[in-house]
C-alpha cells in the first residue's frame, strides 16, 4: 500500500515538471544564467534599428563579450554586455576598448557602456515591457533616461 502511495506521488511530480516546461520563460529570468541575445530596441519611433544592429554586432565581435544588449533613446546609445568569467579581471580595460571602439565607429553618438549585470537586466526588462502593447514610446524614452541615470551613478 505504501508503495502504491510512492508510485503515485512520483506520477504527480513527473506531470507537474512536464507541464511546467511549455510555459515560456522571460529573458530577464533567464539573464543571469545563460545567454540571452536580446534584440536592439528603439525608444525612439523616428529612429532606425539599422544602426542599433549595427552596433550590436561590433561589440558582439569582442571575443571577451558573449551577450550585448543596445537600447536607442532619442539622445543617447546604451551599451550593457556581459563579460566572460575568465575575463572578469580585465572589464575595465574592455570597457575602454568598447568605448574607443564605439567612439570611432560612430562619432556623431553619445554612447554610455556598461559591463555591470543590473544594468544589462534592465535594458532586458525594458525590451520586454515595449513588446506589451500598453507601454508607449514615452514611457520607453523616460525608463531609458533613469537606467542611464544609474549607470552614471554606479560610476
Amino acid at each position: 500500500m505504501i508503495k502504491s502511495y510512492r508510485w503515485i506521488l512520483f506520477t504527480c511530480l513527473f506531470l507537474l515538471a512536464a507541464c511546467n516546461q511549455n510555459q515560456p520563460a522571460k529573458d530577464s529570468r533567464l539573464a543571469l544564467f545563460k545567454t540571452t541575445n536580446p534584440p536592439p530596441v528603439v525608444t525612439d519611433k523616428s529612429k532606425s534599428r539599422d544602426r542599433v544592429k549595427e552596433i550590436k554586432k561590433d561589440v558582439s565581435s569582442f571575443p571577451q563579450i558573449y551577450d550585448v544588449a543596445v537600447v536607442k533613446g532619442k539622445k543617447d546609445t546604451l551599451v550593457a554586455y556581459k563579460v566572460k568569467h575568465l575575463h572578469r579581471f580585465s572589464m575595465k580595460k574592455i570597457e575602454k576598448n568598447v568605448n574607443k571602439m564605439l567612439e570611432e565607429k560612430y562619432p556623431k553618438e553619445k554612447f554610455t557602456v556598461s559591463s555591470d549585470y543590473k544594468i544589462f537586466l534592465e535594458t532586458v526588462r525594458l525590451d520586454e515591457r515595449m513588446k506589451t502593447a500598453n507601454f508607449p514610446h514615452q514611457k520607453a524614452e523616460n525608463r531609458f533616461k533613469e537606467i542611464v541615470k544609474m549607470t552614471e551613478d554606479m560610476k
